[in-house]
């Protein structure tokens, strides 16, 4: 939400500077984010000034140029060359003098320099409104009031405003703070809680009237629990027309495009005011008659962005005798809104149900500021009073009389809140006693209207725009961000708990992972649990009948959750990719949920992503590409960590993987990682390889359950490392050689390990070439060569009876 200090001071004399004032802001709960500065012209007109035109004569070296004489308030006169048709001597005309920066209306800086122009010097630049930023006009330069001052600042005359915006990251229940009235609230109560007593001025509709009673507009509510209040008034005889340029300014520093003078009002009191209104054109209310009511299912009904939707029979909409003109309190009709040949209109202002809206605007996904603050819900008692400050503006501003009583339909008012506050309760909460005195002040600059006062507390009156606060925590709640949770007291002493729990817990076992990973250079993503249903598309594994679907979904694309966390990685994956950051190592502990028959169930995995080169480029050592292997690698180390072995190795393909490996123990499966499949990674705009694995967390859980660590002393006697150099065929792997050799014998043979690979040349078709070391030790006594060699025999017999490998 963006908030205008210039504006802001309309309600609070204050000359704090914006820093200081964004601080206190955030100590009440409006956390400010960031300060933005806004100029309604780009460059303030910093470094132009006004000047009059002394000379003016042809160029000699140039027809259409001109040689000038100006004054612009120095010593010295600037002589500028011009080339606007328009000029001439007694002129007063903006200059633009040496230094000064301009802007194209595309927002390219350019720099007023000395020059020669066909010959003759140039100290300066006499201004278009274009150049200037102040119009679209380029016929000409700008001529000016004679009556205007030489030398005084270009924008003083054309009342250039410099302001300074808040973006305040407002929480989702203060709804109460969603205008530029309610930050002067808030601001009042911090300020007074630091002894500086300002006054909250707001602005005066005492001098509305009805200027006569010709355009009456009937009005009927049937739903009236939908539309509690509502009130509605004519005005006649407007000129729809651009806004005046005080009125732009204040829209465009928040952030809005001016549109015209009565849509703008009505979007500047929604702002200023915390209010939603609407504009009707008059000659599109048929028959006389504003109707607030649903429509059946299905009703067609054309919104103002051109798009036909199709009406649920809960949308409340406002009708005319014959059609529906508005969703209420989310968005305008194409047929019946404010246009440049509108000269009478009905202008609503109503408090609709939160829920309802709510509702609504997620069903079409439309998210308008008007739903944005009826669904969080505003105050019921400011409907009559922003009616009667947006008529006042636009007679001010378009003309116009008023020409109808206001209709004000609200026939069961919403009642204040009454909350019991206990000092007591408010102590133990807060962990201090804040003096009586100060609660009391406190509470009654937040308009808490404080009926009674006992030995033990309050009996409050809470005014119902504060919907977020009706129970005694809420009140203490609002004592302690008003007295500043920097002014409550530490304690000296340091309570703990020690908590009988098991080495095996799943927070413990990953955060040894987690840091080993990022040891390993690996950083942890957090990727959304809700996703797009569209991915169950890219895999044969998913259905989308096990999609667990969300009730109310924020979108379409974050309408279920996830049943795996591949897509939500890849997501991450391609993000960082379009931003030039293409080595990457990311792990997720996460969830997927899954809708089988009638039961609901979910599973943690823990995924591992990686990309690009495993090592970043250095002098001294080359650039290495992640590979299958490195992946691999990290698996293995991570099982290691876990105490998990003798696990089978499985090599597979499916429509994820298009080379993969799966690893299990019994049944139980453990990990599958690989690359990912092309046409996956095309989806996300992926064009390099990505390696995926993905851990089942539960399983990993229930194996480490009944892992023993055991202990044993450094063998005393030394090991004995002997190669042997396989031709095998071409399908034999890696692990057929290891489980045999381990097989035949189970004592002494201590590791196996491959250290070469060969194919090609000199080697017969079908064959390739391994090279194994395979590591002896007897942890009793030294090994003999005899005992040696009678091991390797029996491994050559073995590997040439069951892979017919030769030694080469």
């Amino acid at each position: 939400m963006k908030i205008s200090y210039n504006w802001l001071k309309q309600f609070i004399k204050i000359n704090w500077p914006a820093e200081q004032t964004s601080e206190l802001l955030t100590d009440l709960g409006l956390e400010v984010e960031g300060i933005e500065t806004f100029q309604s012209v780009k460059g303030g007109l910093e470094g132009v000034v006004i000047g009059e035109v002394l000379t003016c004569k042809k160029h000699p070296n140039a027809d259409k140029l001109k040689i000038t004489t100006v004054n612009i308030g120095t010593e010295d006169h600037l002589q500028i060359v011009c080339g606007a048709p328009n000029v001439a001597k007694g002129q007063k005309v903006p200059v633009a003098t040496i230094g000064t920066t301009l802007y194209t209306p595309e927002g390219e800086a350019w720099t007023i320099k000395k020059g020669k122009i066909r010959g003759e010097e140039s100290h300066g630049m006499i201004c278009a409104e274009d150049e200037l930023g102040l119009g679209k006009s380029h016929d000409g330069i700008m001529v000016l009031d004679e009556k205007l001052k030489v030398g005084i600042k270009a924008a003083d005359v054309f009342k250039v405003e410099n302001d300074q915006v808040f973006e305040i990251g407002l929480t989702p229940n203060r709804a109460d703070a969603m205008s530029h009235l309610g930050v002067a609230r808030d601001l009042k109560a911090g300020l007074l809680q630091k002894d500086i007593n300002v006054e909250l001025i707001t602005p005066s509709a005492s001098s509305f009237h009805v200027d006569n009673r010709t355009l009456k507009i009937d009005v009927e509510v049937i739903d009236k629990d939908l539309a509690p209040r509502y009130c509605g008034v004519t005005i006649s005889g407007i000129k729809v027309e651009s806004s005046p340029t005080w009125l732009q300014n204040r829209l465009r520093a928040i952030g809005l495009s001016p549109i015209n003078n009565v849509v703008d009002i009505s979007n500047y009191v929604l702002h200023e005011l915390g209010q939603p209104l609407h504009a009707f054109d008059s000659n599109t209310i048929n028959g006389n008659k504003v109707l607030v009511k649903t429509l059946p299912k299905g009703t067609k009904f054309v919104t103002l962005d051109g798009v036909e939707r199709e009406l649920h029979e809960d949308d409340l909409m406002i009708c005319n005798a014959e059609k529906p003109m508005c969703i209420a309190g989310v968005f305008g009709g194409i047929a019946s809104g404010v246009t440049e040949t509108t000269t009478s209109i009905f202008l609503e202002s109503a408090y609709f149900s939160p829920i309802s809206i709510r509702k609504t605007a997620k069903r079409h996904g439309l998210n308008t500021d008007a739903s944005f603050r009826f669904e969080r819900g505003i105050d019921p008692n400011i409907t009559e009073y922003a009616l009667k400050r947006a008529a006042l503006l636009i007679q001010n501003i378009a003309g116009g009389e008023i020409t109808s009583d206001i209709v004000d339909i609200y026939p069961k008012k919403i009642e204040d809140f009454q909350v019991r506050l206990s000092f007591e309760n408010a102590a133990k909460l807060i962990g201090q006693e804040i003096p009586r005195d100060i609660i009391k002040r406190i509470l009654m600059s937040l308009d808490i209207k404080i009926n009674n006062v006992t030995e033990t507390g309050l009996g409050l009156t809470v005014p119902a725009y504060r919907n977020d606060v009706q129970r005694e925590a809420d009140i203490i709640e609002e004592i302690l961000r008003v007295y500043g949770y920097n002014n409550v007291d530490t304690t000296q002493k340091l309570n703990a708990s020690i908590s009988n729990s098991s080495k095996f817990e799943d927070y413990k076992l990953q955060n040894i992972i987690g840091n080993q990973l990022v040891a390993q250079g690996f950083f942890e993503i957090l990727s959304n649990s809700l996703t797009t249903p569209s991915y169950t598309n890219l895999s044969e594994q998913l259905q989308s009948e096990h999609s667990v679907e969300m009730l109310n979904p924020l979108s379409k694309d974050l309408s279920v959750l996830r049943q795996s966390l591949l897509f939500s990685g890849l997501e991450a994956v391609s993000y960082n990719l379009n931003r030039k950051q293409n080595d990457l190592k990311l792990f997720e502990f996460g969830k997927t949920y899954h809708q089988l028959n009638e039961n609901r169930e979910e599973y943690k995995y823990l995924s591992l992503f990686v990309a690009g080169n495993k090592n970043t480029e250095r002098w001294n050592s080359p650039i290495q590409q992640s590979d299958f292997f490195y992946l691999k690698g990290i698996v293995s180390s991570i099982l290691d960590r876990l105490g998990i072995s003798n696990y089978k190795v499985s090599p597979f393909t499916n429509d994820v993987f298009s080379e993969g490996i799966n690893l299990s123990l019994g049944k139980t499966l453990i990990v599958e990682f690989g690359l990912v499949k092309k046409p996956i990674l095309k989806h996300f705009g992926i064009s390099q390889d990505v390696l995926f694995a993905n851990f089942n967390w539960n399983n990993l859980l229930q194996l480490i359950k009944h892992h023993t660590i055991v202990f044993k002393n450094i063998p005393k006697y030394p090991e004995v490392r002997r190669d042997f150099a396989l031709l095998i065929d071409d399908q034999v792997t890696f692990e057929q050689i290891d489980s045999i050799a381990m097989k035949t014998e189970k004592d002494l043979l201590k590791d196996v390990d491959l250290f070469d690979v060969y194919q090609g040349k000199n080697l017969p078709k079908g064959k390739k070439s391994y090279a194994v070391s395979f590591t002896i030790q007897d942890e009793r006594k030294t090994l003999t060569d005899k005992q040696i060699d009678k091991i390797m025999k029996k491994l050559q017999t073995n590997f040439e009876k069951e892979l017919g490998a030769e030694l080469r």
